[in-house]
Order: C-alpha cells, then sequence, then structure tokens
C-alpha cells in the first residue's frame, strides 16, 4: 500500500479528476436508484400492500392487462376458499374512473372493490373503515389526500354520476397504475364496473361479477386451484405486470442502470490502463529490485479501491441530498437497500475494470529499467 498511497498523495489532481468522473456516476445511479423505487411505488403500492399472496383471474387472460380484462365469477370465490392450503378467499374488483369532488378537486382514482369485512378490508389511519351500513363510502390513500381529497369530501364519477363519500384514509400510498387507490364495497364497484348509475336498472350478471379472486396461502397449490375454479392464476409479485406502464418502465430503468454500470467499469479501466502504462518504467525498477508480482498487483488494485471508495462515497451522499430535494415533483422513493447496492456494484465493477488494467503488470519486463529496452 506504500507506493499506491504515495502516488494517491502525489497526483492529486489526476486521481482527483478520476474520483470526480466516478463520483457523477455515483450520484446518478442514486438518483435512478430512487426513481426506480418511486415508480414502482407509484405503479403498484396498492398492490404491494394487499396482504393476497396471489390472484386467480379469468382463465385465459391476457397477463399484461389482467386488471382490466379479467372477469370472474363469484362462485369461484367458494372453490378456492375450500382449498387445502388456501387460508382465505375474497372477491376482488379493480377498476379506473375519474371523478370530481364537491370542492372541485379533479381526481382519477383506481377502486378496489373489497367486501367489508374481509380480510382485504384495509385498516385506516383516520376516519371509519368500509361498511355494508354505507355503501357508498370510500376509504383513500394518503396521496389522494395530499392531492386535496379529504374526509366528508363527496366524490362524484364521471358519466354515470355515482357519488362516493370519503369516510376514511389510509396510512400509506397505495397507488395503482400512478392513480391513487380507493377502496370501496364490493356491490357499490360492481355498479360502477357495468356503468349504472342512480336510478339505473343494474343487470343482474353485474352483482356475480369481479375481477378476480384474491387468495391468501403461502402453500396453496394454485394449479390445482385453477383446475377446480376454472381461473388462472399469478402470485402477487407476478401480478404486478399487470399494471399499467409497470413492465416498460422497470425494464427502461434497469437497462439504463445496467449501461451506467458498464461505463462505470469501462471508464474506470481505461483510466487505470493509461496509468499503468506511463508507470511502466517504475513498475520495472521495482520489478528489478525483487518486487514481486503479486505485490504490485496488490498495490495497483488497494490504488484503485481506496480510489473507487472515497468517490462512490461522495456521490451517494450528494445522490442523497439531491433526492431530499426532489420532494413531490415527481415519483421518487429513496431506499437504504437499493442505495448500498447500487454503490457496492459500482465499487466492485469499478475494481473488475481496473483489473483487467493492472494485469499489464505482469507484462513489464525487469530489463526496461536497466535500458534493456535500447
Amino acid at each position: 500500500m506504500f507506493l499506491a498511497l504515495k502516488e494517491l498523495k502525489f497526483a492529486r489532481a489526476r486521481f482527483g479528476l478520476m474520483g470526480a468522473v466516478v463520483a457523477l456516476i455515483a450520484v446518478l445511479m442514486v438518483l435512478l436508484s430512487g426513481l426506480s423505487v418511486g415508480l414502482v411505488n407509484d405503479g403498484v403500492s396498492g398492490l404491494q400492500r394487499l396482504p393476497a399472496t396471489s390472484f386467480a383471474f379469468e382463465k385465459g387472460v391476457q397477463h399484461a392487462s389482467a386488471f382490466s380484462r379479467s372477469v370472474v365469477d363469484t362462485a369461484a370465490v367458494r372453490a378456492w376458499a375450500e382449498r387445502d392450503g388456501v387460508e382465505d378467499a375474497a372477491p376482488f374488483g379493480n377498476v379506473l374512473v375519474n371523478g370530481r369532488s364537491g370542492d372541485g378537486v379533479e381526481i382519477d382514482l383506481a377502486l378496489f372493490g373489497v367486501e367489508p369485512g374481509s380480510y382485504l378490508s384495509p385498516a385506516v389511519a383516520q376516519g371509519a373503515r368500509l361498511s355494508g351500513d354505507a355503501p357508498a363510502g370510500i376509504v383513500v390513500s394518503k396521496t389522494a389526500v395530499d392531492d386535496g381529497i379529504k374526509i366528508g369530501d363527496t366524490i362524484k364519477i364521471a358519466r354515470i354520476g355515482t357519488e362516493l363519500k370519503v369516510v376514511g384514509t389510509l396510512p400509506d400510498q397505495h397507488t395503482y397504475g400512478h392513480v391513487d387507490v380507493a377502496y370501496v364495497p364490493l356491490r357499490t364497484w360492481q355498479e360502477v364496473h357495468v356503468g349504472a348509475g342512480p336510478g339505473d336498472e343494474v343487470p343482474e350478471r353485474a352483482y356475480r361479477e369481479i375481477t378476480a379472486v384474491a387468495v391468501k396461502g403461502d402453500s396453496a397449490d394454485l394449479a390445482a386451484g385453477d383446475r377446480a375454479a376454472g381461473t388462472e392464476s399469478l402470485a402477487l409479485a407476478d401480478s404486478f405486470d399487470a399494471s399499467p406502464g409497470y413492465s416498460a418502465e422497470t425494464a427502461t430503468l434497469q437497462l439504463i442502470e445496467v449501461f451506467l454500470y458498464a461505463i462505470s467499469a469501462l471508464v474506470v479501466g481505461a483510466f487505470f490502463t493509461v496509468l499503468t502504462i506511463q508507470r511502466k518504467q517504475e513498475i520495472a525498477v521495482m520489478r528489478a529490485m525483487g518486487a514481486p508480482t503479486g505485490y504490485l498487483l496488490r498495490d495497483a488494485l488497494a490504488q484503485a479501491l481506496i480510489l473507487l471508495a472515497l468517490a462512490v462515497g461522495v456521490g451517494v451522499a450528494v445522490g442523497v441530498g439531491l433526492g431530499s430535494l426532489i420532494g413531490g415533483t415527481a415519483p421518487f422513493a429513496l431506499e437504504a437497500g437499493a442505495v448500498a447496492t447500487a454503490a457496492a456494484l459500482l465499487v466492485l465493477l469499478g475494481v473488475a475494470g481496473a483489473l483487467g488494467a493492472v494485469l499489464r503488470i505482469t507484462a513489464v519486463d525487469p530489463l526496461t529499467a536497466l535500458g534493456g529496452s535500447r
């Protein structure tokens, strides 16, 4: 480590420039990490917070749009509830609507239709839970409150005119497809789903239709349950892909992250390649003095590791600071695990890039130091 530390101190400007580049990459990785987590939360946090372990959709439904295309008969709920390994099964409905509060607040809502009293019925932070005695009462996400909705407001659904009264609010963000979630009693959801407004005749079939069966049970045999109920199941995590835009957004950000990791390794590798070439004479002298190749390699890698650790540390600190300023202007959320993973990958890939460069040390001829190349 003696040579590594001496050189870092002597060539401060050179290593400082390289560190600045790595730090900027780290800043970008932190911001991308926060954006990735924020988009996931904005897209599927409503589904993530459901206590279900899987959803049983209509058989043969397109998975990418299962929540908007699936129609399941309520009889499937009983069929699933009777399966071994199933702790509970409940009807679940999902539909996107546009509405306006009495105060003129325009809002889009993802209505989650659940039976009041079922295991899907959410606990509230304020107000009252869903109740069969208040069929038009809804419980809304914390993010809807941030948008100006409050308990006691009446939201009128566009086109059909159904009025829903806010009776409670949820403690956390619950969104689906970047739209605020509102829990509504299943019967009211079924009427909204078929487009029946106040005073309209509701077809009898409407009260037999749901989007899916929400199944709770880690040991449930999904294939056997599907055969018995005539459904097609997806595990909870797999159902996230059915949220609008979820797959495209996450795939795009992951691809950007992969390119940034590759760029980081290439930049660090290129820097240490040039540095090794410039140090060829000094390395040859040390080898002529008897320094083993392993020592020189460890010294060079230690130098790379020190530089990367310091630069990534500074970059992460700056990225976290900038992330805190973003606030609610974009779907952004920092998680310690995601940031730590990004930082560790940057360091490891940087060391890998440096390793490819410093292996040139093994090819340095000690005779070079003694003028043998002339």
